[in-house]
């Protein structure tokens, strides 16, 4: 083989590491520490646009409050899309 050719494979290997593998691996990896560090009270949104509001975390399920009807709804943890912390109503 030339060794040319040969250093351009490795350049293209680098440059799909770096730009598409790597970036992909932070991301996941981000998500999973999201996910993990969930407690009660932290505002959730699913991956189908549900909102609500932690009530009870288990070590694969969430159960969350949507809204002011207090309906509970228990999902699989990899169902959470955003996680927003909990804050104070603001009073009337």
């Amino acid at each position: 083989m030339d060794p040319v050719m040969i250093i351009m494979i490795v350049l293209m290997v680098a440059f799909f590491y770096f730009f598409m593998i790597r970036p992909e691996n932070k991301k996941k990896k981000k998500l999973a520490e999201m996910r993990e560090s969930l407690t009660t009270g932290d505002t959730i949104t699913t991956i189908g646009g549900i909102f609500g509001k932690v009530v009870h975390v288990d070590e694969d399920k969430i159960t969350f409050e949507t809204g002011e009807d207090r309906v509970r709804i228990q999902i699989a943890k990899w169902a959470v899309s955003t996680v927003g912390k909990a804050t104070e109503e603001p009073q009337k």
